[in-house]
């Protein structure tokens, strides 16, 4: 099962290679990983998702809590939540295509960043499957180049990740 993690860290050198390390350690996969100072300079939000079993989440999360770096850690997936990944994408845009492109791109509430004679490049903000529907809605023969930034999420309502 697919997990979505936010971590609240101290914002110090190799705190993330710590966090990391537990990872791997244990052979755990990070799929997507996005780590940002807070409003407090001295502290760090790190979301991160991963694809392990029930029973291994329950470790991965007590282990995060053992590290002296980690203030705080909630499973997002556990609770109602928002989750949102950006992506960038440069797709082929001539003749009949070009008008299509930009027809999906409006259905999708994609933006047109960058315009040249034969090419789009667009930005799409949304969930993962979103994304992954635009995608196939584009066609991957006509895509050049994807960028994604990973998931990034919040809880919903009146629980928070702070101090």
């Amino acid at each position: 099962m697919k997990y979505l993690i936010s971590v609240l860290m101290e914002n110090e050198a190799g705190s993330l290679s710590r966090v990391v390390g537990l990872f791997s350690q244990r052979g755990y996969n990070i799929e997507t990983l996005n780590v940002a100072p807070t409003d407090d300079p001295t502290l760090s939000r790190l979301t991160l998702t991963t694809n392990v079993d029930v029973d291994k989440i329950e470790q991965i999360t007590k282990q995060l809590h053992k590290l002296i770096e980690i203030v705080k850690v909630i499973e997002l997936s556990d609770c109602v939540h928002i989750e949102r990944e950006l992506m960038l994408i440069k797709v082929r845009a001539t003749g009949v295509n070009r008008e299509e492109i930009k027809r999906n791109a409006d259905i999708f509430r994609a933006q047109i960043v960058d315009v040249t004679p034969n090419l789009y490049t667009i930005q799409i903000v949304g969930d993962s499957e979103k994304l992954d529907g635009f995608i196939d809605v584009i066609g991957r023969d006509k895509i050049l180049e994807v960028v994604r930034s990973g998931v990034i999420g919040i809880a919903r309502g009146e629980k928070v990740l702070a101090v």
